[in-house]
């Protein structure tokens, strides 16, 4: 999936690409941007030493050194999870977080997964948005799960049923 690029109705192009060992560091600074609680270069390293781990990473044209979004993810067998998405904030509302789960969902169907799963803070109403287009049903939440600046905030839990259908 290396050099796959946004269609037209962004105004940048971006390669999604594979993660490797190498984009930790972007990983932990992009994390780091998107979320209170984010996670060391070394949390990264430890998950994509993981046979399960799988992952990609989006680069803006051009400047491939400059890591702008990720998405890491989990498969067990026939199920999988992303573990975490994010996005610079300078490069949101552009289609990156679209890009890297539509690069999810091939590599599932690709491996035959069944079903995938996420969680999502209840305040994320534009991932909420994004999830819905890409098929995701509500199946749970957990209540005050996210600590926010302003307060505790629930995680829902939301299943995309991968088994039938073509990806995108």
């Amino acid at each position: 999936m290396i050099g796959l690029s946004f269609g037209p109705f962004a105004r940048k192009n971006f390669a999604i690409e594979p993660l490797v060992p190498a984009d930790c560091h972007h990983l932990h600074r992009i994390h780091a941007e998107t979320f209170s609680h984010f996670w060391s270069e070394d949390d990264f390293h430890a998950l994509i030493g993981q046979e399960t781990v799988f992952g990609f990473i989006a680069r803006e044209e051009g400047r491939p050194d400059d890591a702008v979004g990720f998405v890491l993810a989990r498969l067990t067998i026939d199920e999988a999870e992303i573990l975490t998405i994010a996005v610079s904030p300078a490069f949101r509302r552009l289609g990156v977080g679209r890009e890297l789960m539509d690069a999810v969902l091939r590599h599932l169907h690709h491996v035959r997964a069944q079903t995938l799963f996420l969680e999502v803070d209840q305040a994320n109403i534009a991932a909420q948005a994004l999830y819905r287009r890409l098929g995701f049903i509500k199946v749970g939440e957990r209540p005050a799960y996210y600590e926010t600046e302003a307060g505790r905030s629930a995680a829902l839990i939301l299943r995309r049923d991968l088994g039938t259908g073509t990806p995108r």
